[in-house]
């Protein structure tokens, strides 16, 4: 199955998001992320449907089946976790103190790319353990 990029972030009303394969095409919502996933394969359809008709050139992947894949901006991605996993769940993950992890959460500043990558891995790490546990 094809996966599609998705580039998330935070808005102060929800979220938004663009499509890497279409320019310009943006989505977004006042409200929670499965708001925002629901209304981008809304959109998309739409969009496809409307292509079809007008007789647009559109990405061939969008005809078979795919996947969309997000990627966050680290501000996103904490504000997503934030009412899961509190700051000193993550810092434990992560190494990274929660005065800094804070300032990430709010967009006061942004993490260096080996801090952005150290969360991801930290959230990956944890969500491989989940899958590996039974009871």
């Amino acid at each position: 199955m094809e996966k599609v990029r998705v580039q998330v972030a935070k808005t102060p009303e929800g979220y938004c998001a663009t499509v890497d394969i279409l320019p310009g095409f943006i989505v977004a919502v006042t409200g929670d992320f499965g708001e925002l996933k629901k209304e981008l394969f809304e959109s998309v359809d739409f969009y496809v449907e409307c292509a079809k008709v007008d007789g647009d050139v559109y990405p061939e992947v969008l005809n078979q089946e795919y996947e969309f894949e997000y990627k966050f901006d680290v501000e996103s991605l904490l504000f997503f976790y934030e009412k899961i996993l509190s700051k000193a769940a993550l810092e434990r993950l992560t190494g990274i103190n929660q005065k800094q992890l804070s300032h990430y959460a709010c967009g006061r500043s942004k993490p260096r790319p080996a801090q952005a990558q150290k969360i991801v891995n930290a959230l990956h790490t944890l969500g491989r353990d989940l899958l590996a546990i039974s009871v």
